[in-house]
């Protein structure tokens, strides 16, 4: 195992892909010359050449359709958003054709494409470039979408999301690309749609994914030391395909869920597992669901208030304050 960094796990991730298949490239503004906005491709150019790592034109409508078209030819690109915001520009490309392309081909075209890059607020960058979509593209069949918390699911849902012979959207988080982790230094993958209990616990579930995760994390443990509550903490990883039975299970377990993610809460992910705990283990809860969401407004430009406005600690203790 070594520790390496968030965002170093992901430039392993597809510099080992490059290697292993010659249909994967990269493309996106920014990745190759100036090794990305972030610098997660830093040093890719140099090593697999202009080919490869493609500095594509500030069109994102141009280079996802181009990526899509080169799907359907066999190839598999890893297109980088500079910020997920960007997707919404290229929404005809990303939600309509390379969803539906599979489907309408009657299974004879398959899109093996993976769109990457950070989808987040906290970073003081205003309401145009701090969107959270997983929950728009995961409400569109055909589409995959994973959010990893550690280096070790970066890397893993990665490189499994490039194997993929469907579309699959990563979610990163700009705010997690310095956090440090072990990661095995050999080859691995982790499967699309499997949750992990990153916590074991008995009093309540935290649901979480991406960087909300890490923040449950650390609330449950000052749950645990200042309030004698025993918190499950389940990184649900996976956004589509969702892993139901470890939802299910843990709350059944514990007969209390506490719903967090960064979307904004209409119609966001914990909608749907709200829906689900409702419909499948409601004999099981003990208090109603709450959920802990993005205040319900275009990102906030101010450092101060959208540190408030995102999901933080503080706040998740609260909402289990309320029901525990």
């Amino acid at each position: 195992m070594a520790i390496i960094t968030y965002r170093d796990a992901i430039n392993q991730a597809m510099a080992e892909e490059i290697a292993r298949d010659s249909d994967v490239f990269i493309m996106g503004e920014e990745v190759a010359q100036y090794k990305g906005a972030y610098k997660v491709t830093r040093g890719l150019l140099e090593k697999f050449g202009p080919e490869r790592i493609i500095d594509a034109p500030i069109s994102e409508a141009g280079f996802c359709g181009l990526g899509v078209g080169a799907a359907m030819m066999g190839l598999r690109p890893v297109v980088e958003f500079m910020f997920w915001s960007f997707c919404y520009v290229a929404f005809d490309r990303v939600i309509n054709n390379a969803a539906n392309i599979r489907y309408m081909s009657g299974g004879l075209i398959n899109i093996p494409i993976v769109f990457r890059g950070p989808g987040n607020g906290g970073t003081n960058v205003g309401a145009t470039h701090s969107h959270t979509p997983e929950n728009f593209v995961a409400n569109t069949p055909g589409l995959k979408v994973v959010c990893p918390s550690t280096p070790y699911d970066a890397k893993g849902l990665l490189k499994s999301a490039i194997r993929d012979n469907d579309p699959v959207f990563v979610m990163e988080n700009t705010l997690l690309y310095g956090n440090q982790g072990e990661v095995p230094e050999d080859d691995y993958v982790i499967p699309l749609g499997v949750a992990e209990v990153k916590k074991e616990g008995s009093d309540i579930s935290l649901v979480a994914h991406g960087r909300c995760a890490i923040l449950c994390l650390e609330a449950a443990e000052v749950l645990a030391t200042e309030h004698g509550i025993n918190a499950e903490v389940v990184d649900l990883r996976s956004i589509r395909p969702l892993d139901e039975e470890t939802i299910l299970q843990s709350v059944k377990k514990t007969n209390r869920a506490v719903l967090v993610e960064e979307n904004k809460p209409f119609c966001g992910v914990g909608s749907q597992i709200c829906s689900i705990i409702q419909e499948k283990a409601f004999d099981y809860l003990d208090a109603p669901i709450k959920r802990v969401s993005s205040i319900d407004a275009p990102q906030i430009y101010s450092m101060p208030l959208e540190q408030e406005q995102i999901p933080n600690i503080e706040r998740i203790i609260d909402t289990v304050l309320e029901i525990a």
